[in-house]
């Protein structure tokens, strides 16, 4: 039997975990020989280790976000002039854990969907200690130099301008890259951009597992409107849910986190725009959906990198005054030509989509049969 390995980080509910779910699913429907299995790495290395440092993380972005975001894109966004000094030490204790592991599991293929699973696989790679082929699923707008790149087999990339990097400044072949967009569960793609007109409009607001951040200021301004008619996500956010509640207002509802890919499809057939932060995983489910996004609040680090994308190709509209955000959304989703330039948009976007994930790592099982074969061929 054929193994896929897939490696997200962290056992929080993140987009590296989505996106890793979404092709494990669609594997066991169109694979099922094909076994595939999912761990995080850091859980695996240390369980101890994976909870305080999923715990500072979520302490520093919440408490101090203007200097996560500096570190972010100082050590982690940039290329760093020599080879990511700062994790040096740690790299040989990373690297005989993932030996370990993959003695343990013996894959025939390996899917990073997170950026260090990948770091420490490109160091076995550059010392020849590992042959089973890799494959980096970039889960959000931008690849950050903590991404193995000139020594992983093949990567999925968000779009053209990702693979023409990976070209040009990392020499990579551009056989080994597939523009494939950030996976979404194939229950998202429907791309009718057709969308009953209601009375008052329905606006989703989604802030992640974690709940909303500072998009609580603009739920409260929307209080005492009746402009339009809200489902609120609250993810993991207990205490949000029970807030809103309390409130009992019949426009506002909210709603629990919605693990199910058929469900949360149901949801978004049922709205008209969605309020969210700029992750990558929800960000092109909305697009696949054809859903105008607006967007107030976002984390520091990735989200305000992928903002800046989707910013500057009209993917999102950003609303810079909360208190003021539902008059500006009417106004934008009252006018039909701004509504068909953004269509437009999102099918400029796709238009530059090669294939899907899916399609992409279903070649590469098809395929890896006859590879196996050869490589025992031609050692």
């Amino acid at each position: 039997m054929m193994k896929v390995l897939f490696l997200p980080l962290f056992q929080m509910n993140t987009g590296h975990h989505k996106v890793a779910d979404t092709l494990i699913d669609f594997l066991r429907r169109q694979f099922p020989a094909v076994e595939s299995k999912k761990i995080d790495f850091l859980s695996y290395c240390n369980e101890l280790m994976e909870k305080m440092v999923s715990e500072a993380y979520l302490r520093w972005i919440r408490s101090h976000p203007a200097s996560y975001h500096r570190v972010y894109k100082t050590f982690m966004y940039q290329e760093p002039r020599f080879e990511f000094v700062s994790f040096e030490p740690w790299l040989p204790y990373f690297e005989s854990k993932m030996k370990k592991m993959l003695e343990q599991e013996r894959p025939d293929l390996i899917v990073c969907t997170h950026s260090f699973p990948s770091r420490i696989l490109q160091q076995l790679k550059r010392k020849q200690a590992l042959f089973v082929p890799v494959v980096n699923v970039y889960t959000d707008f931008f690849m950050n130099s903590v991404w193995g790149k000139r020594f992983i087999d093949y990567h999925f990339v968000p779009h053209p301008e990702a693979k023409w990097e990976l070209v040009t400044k990392y020499g990579i072949d551009e056989g080994r890259i597939v523009v494939t967009g950030i996976p979404v569960h194939d229950a998202f793609r429907n791309t009718t951009e057709t969308r009953r007109k209601r009375r008052p409009a329905h606006i989703l607001v989604a802030g992640g597992s974690q709940g909303l951040g500072n998009m609580m200021a603009f739920l409260r301004a929307a209080r005492a409107s009746t402009l339009f008619r809200y489902s609120v996500l609250c993810g993991a956010n207990r205490q949000l849910y029970d807030e809103i509640s309390s409130w009992n207002l019949p426009h506002i509802r909210p709603l629990p986190y919605i693990a199910d890919p058929e469900e949360m499809n149901r949801l978004y057939d049922e709205v008209d725009a969605v309020v969210t932060k700029p992750g990558g995983v929800t960000v092109s489910e909305l697009l696949h959906k054809r859903i105008p996004m607006f967007t107030i609040d976002c984390l520091p680090g990735q989200e305000r990198i992928n903002l800046q994308y989707l910013q500057r190709n009209g993917l999102i509209y950003h609303l810079a005054e909360p208190d003021r955000g539902e008059r500006a959304m009417l106004r934008l989703l009252n006018d039909d030509v701004e509504k068909n330039r953004f269509f437009r948009r999102v099918s400029d976007y796709f238009a530059g989509v090669e294939k899907t994930g899916q399609e992409a790592l279903a070649e590469m099982v098809a395929a890896m049969p006859r590879r196996r074969a050869q490589r025992v061929l031609h050692p």
